[in-house]
């Protein structure tokens, strides 16, 4: 049984785009890319762009080796992991993720103590949609370090494999540990669907409403929650409301997703 999410009465609250219930169940929030062998990068359409545009938020820079957790390593060894290592996380940056996955693969077996390499070959597999394999990278990549940095990665790995119980703990363990407010609402951004995907579509707008909907600076966060309330709005039928998240949306971003179409298309259906 799927139960409440703790804190859910007083709106903890997030975004996501969300399936209907008894459709067949979309790709997550995260990508809908697959690798070109050709080219070693991703292909996508206009509407995968716009689906990339509201997953998780992946936080990575060029990985750099902890010093403590290859200390026991040889000098020489150490050096061309870190090489290694550096020439994937740029693979990954520029989206080249099929050629990420080539170099890290063989890291990720023989270094899986090194969190670095799990975490980058885990957050590789989330890009290629490989849900299953990516979760298990992430779980052991904070199980590794305690970080929360890509907890809501690992949530949308969950949502994906329908797991929605497993979104609820991931939430319960980012709410508590106070992360920063980008990783915060990126889980809130999660979770918030996989209420939409248990059909507590109600729940799911009252926690996105008292989330951070008015910020002095908006940011990509921001756009992709009020974005998601809007959708959600849309979707129970309250017009107003979603045309006015949607034209708060485009005013700071005329270009996000597809808000154009989705004012579009709510105008026309009022006119």
């Amino acid at each position: 049984m799927l139960r409440p999410i703790p804190g859910a009465d007083r709106g903890d609250a997030y975004a996501a785009g969300v399936p209907a219930r008894n459709e067949q169940r979309p790709e997550p929030l995260a990508d809908l890319e697959r690798v070109s062998p050709e080219a070693g990068g991703p292909r996508r359409s206009g509407a995968q762009d716009a689906q990339r545009r509201r997953r998780p938020k992946v936080r990575l820079d060029v990985p750099q080796l902890d010093p403590a957790s290859v200390r026991d390593m040889p000098k020489s060894e150490r050096e061309r992991l870190a090489l290694r290592l550096r020439d994937a996380g740029e693979d990954f940056l520029a989206e080249r993720f099929g050629d990420a996955l080539s170099t890290l693969r063989p890291l990720a077996s023989r270094f899986a103590a090194v969190a670095e390499v799990q975490e980058l070959y885990g957050l590789t597999l989330y890009r290629l949609g490989r849900w299953t394999a990516a979760a298990h990278r992430l779980e052991q990549y904070e199980a590794m370090t305690g970080a929360i940095d890509q907890l809501p990665v690992l949530a949308d790995c969950y949502r994906a494999l329908g797991r929605l119980n497993d979104v609820h703990d991931v939430w319960d363990r980012l709410r508590l540990s106070g992360p920063d407010a980008g990783t915060i609402t990126e889980g809130r951004i999660v979770t918030a669907g996989a209420l939409a995907d248990e059909g507590r579509t109600q729940d799911a707008i009252r926690l996105l409403e008292a989330g951070p909907l008015r910020p002095k600076r908006p940011k990509e966060h921001h756009l992709r929650l009020w974005y998601a309330l809007a959708d959600l709005y849309d979707q129970v039928g309250d017009l107003q409301r979603a045309r006015r998240g949607f034209s708060r949306v485009q005013q700071a971003e005329p270009d996000f997703v597809d808000v154009n179409d989705r004012l579009a298309s709510l105008n026309d259906a009022a006119s």
